[in-house]
Parts: C-alpha cells; structure tokens; sequence
C-alpha cells in the first residue's frame, strides 16, 4: 500500500505541472487585459508603471514559472510562518491579486469558511440522505418508496441549481418570509439567538445543493446495492442462516460502496467548483464568488490559482479514493 500511494504521489507530480502549465497559458491567453479596469482618466505614463508593478509586461514563461514558484513554495513557506511564529518566507514575493492588490491566498482564508460551512455541510446531508435512500430503494425494488425516490432523484439531478434556488427564494423568502433570502456573511456566532440565525439563512442554500447531491448519489448507491444483490455470495450467506439484516449491512453494503466512493471522493472537490451558480443566487461571499468576481476584473492570479487549487483538489481525493478501495474490499491488493 505504502510503495502504491508513493508511486501514485510522484506520479501526481508532472501531470499536476502539466495541468498548471495548461491552467496558466489558458487563462493567460484569455480576452481581456487587467489594464482595462485602470480608468481612462490615468495618465498614460502612471497606466504603464502600474501594468510594470503588476508584472504583466514580464515575458510569459518569465510569469509562469515565478507563479509556480510562488504557488508550491512561497506560499506553503508563509503559512509555516502563519503557524509556528516562523520567518522562512519574509522578503519573498507571493502571489499578488490585481484586483486588491493582496495576496492571493489572503483572500482563500477568507473566503474559505463560508465555502467550507455552508457547500461542505449541503454535501455531507447530501451523503447522508442518499446513502440510506439508495441501500433501501434498491432493497425494495419497485416499490412506491423506489419509485418515488427515483422521481425525486430525477427532478433534483434535472432541475438546476439556479433555478431551485430562486424558487426556494421566492416561496420560502418572498412568500411565507421564513428565511432571509441573502446570506449575511458578516455575522458571527456568539449565542443561541445568532445561532439560530445562521441555520436559517443556511437552510436554502444547504438545500438546494443537497437535493442535488443525493440526487446523484443515492442513484448510483441503488445501483450498485442492485448488482450484489444478486450476487451468488449473497444467496450463500442467505442459505447459512444469516439474518437479512446482516446480509445486506455488512456484506452487500460493503461491496456496493467501493463506486460510490469514487463518486463521493471525486464530488469533494467539486464543492468549490459547483458551489459558484449557489453562491451567487444566495450571495454567498465564498471562493466560488471569489472566481466570478476575478473573471469579470480580469484578476489572472486569482483565477489562475484557484484552478489550479481545484485541480489540486481533484488529483489527490483521486488517490484517497484509490486507497479506501483496498480498506473496503479486502480482495483489493495494490503491486
């Protein structure tokens, strides 16, 4: 296991350049240029120095390779000194967001919290909810609870986010006035009162992407748990007396999660990606706003390294996947 995941960690390595490489020259060769959000009322002279500081005049392989610099070292250094009280990273340049003129990753812890307590909580109700809808729909095969989770799954993965997520606002804020229908990321949990005013303006957004996140994954949760079922394994345990409950808790279940948690791990990293359309109907101040708001200023750094964070993000749940593989079926065996 242990010479798997290190092969599987170098292995990360150039494929993880070679996305940034992409990443940088994609968003780098975009229209746009950060010198059209300097007025025109700046003299042609001041315009130029300001384009100089933001180093866009560099050749490009000149900024990438700093950016990269910047990227895996300067910044890991800065939150080691973030941390222990160190001084690895002073005098060294980090990443610069031409939109604030702060760094980069400044601006990720920011953001991240309400990213992280609003999308990260929807995508845990949304494994909760689907994994025991899946176990039972697929247990209870054409029944009506089956049928209907399935025309619930059906509505939830076709209907988009967008558009939930304005008819929750309209009915539950407009209409009955139960829930706020923006998301106050100023507020701060102090006591019972300021508590229960987070959760309700939580309970849209955390529904919205919830619905769609069980949505998808009770369905494949069904048909995995379906495909064992049948099983000659299952009839065997059966024929040995084993009670129904153990037959499907301990050795269907078992098997049937190992694509599930593909699914699951691969659909972490896609909280930040996805959250961007809820984010925006809710105005929720997170990364996914973050990203719109670097796009429309042309804010190359920010876009840049948050790309790449996803990427990031994405390459190693990968391999996390990969090893809870092995925990889950024991027939697994990596060379």
């Amino acid at each position: 296991m242990l010479t798997y995941i290190i092969r599987r960690l170098l292995l990360a390595i150039p494929t993880l350049l070679l996305i940034s490489l992409v990443i940088f020259f994609l968003v780098d060769l975009a229209p746009g240029s950060p010198a059209s959000e300097i007025p025109l009322t700046v003299p042609a002279e001041v315009r130029a120095k300001i384009l100089e500081s933001m180093g866009v005049n560099d050749p490009v392989y000149v900024r990438y390779l700093l950016w990269l610099k910047q990227f895996v070292w300067v910044e890991p250094l800065n939150l080691v000194d973030h941390w222990f009280g160190t001084s690895f990273a002073e005098g060294q340049q980090r990443i610069i967001s031409y939109q604030t003129r702060g760094p980069v990753f400044d601006i990720i812890s920011q953001r991240i919290p309400q990213t992280m307590t609003v999308i990260g909580t929807a995508y845990l109700v949304g494994v909760l909810i689907a994994i025991p809808i899946g176990i039972y729909s697929a247990y209870r095969q054409y029944s009506w609870f089956d049928q209907a989770g399935t025309f619930v799954a059906m509505v939830g993965f076709s209907v988009p986010t967008f558009f939930t997520g304005v008819l929750l606002i309209v009915i539950f804020a407009v209409k009955l006035q139960w829930f706020p229908s923006i998301y106050d990321t100023t507020l701060k949990v102090t006591d019972w009162a300021s508590f229960m005013k987070q959760v309700k303006q939580m309970v849209m957004p955390v529904t919205v992407l919830a619905l769609f996140n069980a949505a998808t994954l009770s369905r494949y949760m069904r048909s995995s748990m379906l495909e064992n079922l049948g099983q000659d394994y299952v009839r065997t345990a059966r024929a040995k007396g084993m009670s129904e409950r153990t037959v499907v808790l301990r050795h269907v279940l078992r098997n049937s999660l190992i694509p599930v948690v593909t699914v699951i791990a691969l659909g972490i990293p896609g909280i930040f990606g996805g959250a961007i359309i809820t984010e925006q109907v809710f105005k929720i101040n997170g990364l996914g706003a973050a990203l719109i708001g670097a796009i429309h200023a042309n804010d190359l750094p920010t876009v840049q390294t948050l790309a790449f964070i996803f990427a990031v993000l994405i390459v190693t749940f990968n391999l996390i996947a990969d090893v809870l593989y092995g925990l889950l079926d024991p027939r697994i065996r990596y060379a």
